[in-house]
């Protein structure tokens, strides 16, 4: 049996083709899974569960079909799709695990993240994250008009978006450092949880790295995103294969 590990799907409108390859994927081979692990940004945006999208429904209902096949289906949110609620979530049969998580991986205890947690460099991001993960924030904001939540998504979208091609414009090598995550955090984070291996999405930069912190040996596995193809982690009690759909 093998146990699925995915992330950065960005699931839009837009990209027709790739909700399409995830609602095949859940309906092969994430129906014969151990479990499905789903590590944030599952949507480019959501902002709220009640947001009318006929894409989220089909997901949800696919992501249903997986877990009453007794697939037990667990999502981390990410920087895009913070918001996403208990009430999608019981729509879709997902458990929400805190980010981060450590679970128990075929007898070896892993750590799972989003992954922006380790993009320490990336200050002005960091402040925005602790800014919109306040529950005071967020009741707040989801309490607005719907067309005042696409409003405002919309404007960080595209500051966001300003920021990145400023960024690159500029000192590329700072940009990639900016925007990956920070070593030093990296060894911290191991060190903290008392694991060997780490899995996240985030970077989009699919890998698996070794690596010593705490003067022992660790795995850091980064998976891929899913804006022109697919990207999964399978992993066996025999070992693991990250590959691309």
């Amino acid at each position: 049996m093998t146990t699925l590990f995915i992330s950065d799907l960005h699931l839009d409108a837009s990209r027709p083709a790739i909700t399409e390859l995830f609602l095949a994927f859940l309906r092969s081979e994430a129906l014969e899974a151990d479990a499905l692990y789903i590590l944030g940004d599952l949507f480019e945006a959501w902002i709220g569960d009640d947001t009318p999208s006929p894409a989220a429904d089909a997901v949800a209902a696919a992501l249903k079909e997986v877990s009453d096949a007794g697939v037990p289906v667990y999502f981390i949110r990410g920087n895009r799709d913070f918001l996403l609620g208990e009430q999608y979530a019981a729509r879709a049969g997902m458990r929400i695990l805190p980010d981060p998580s450590v679970i128990d991986l075929y007898g070896t205890p892993v750590l799972l993240q989003h992954g922006d947690l380790l993009c320490t460099d990336d200050l002005p991001y960091q402040q925005f994250r602790a800014q919109t993960r306040d529950p005071a924030f967020q009741a707040q904001f989801l309490a607005q008009p719907l067309a005042a939540r696409i409003a405002f998504a919309q404007k960080a979208r595209d500051a966001s978006q300003s920021r990145q091609s400023e960024m690159k414009q500029g000192d590329r090598a700072q940009f990639e450092t900016v925007t990956d995550v920070a070593p030093a955090e990296v060894d911290a984070t191991f060190i903290r949880f008392g694991v060997d291996t780490m899995i996240h999405g985030h970077t989009h930069r699919p890998a698996v790295h070794s690596l010593m912190a705490g003067g022992q040996a660790r795995t850091r596995i980064v998976l891929g995103d899913w804006y022109e193809q697919g990207s999964v982690l399978r992993v066996t009690s025999d070992g693991m294969s990250l590959q691309a759909l």
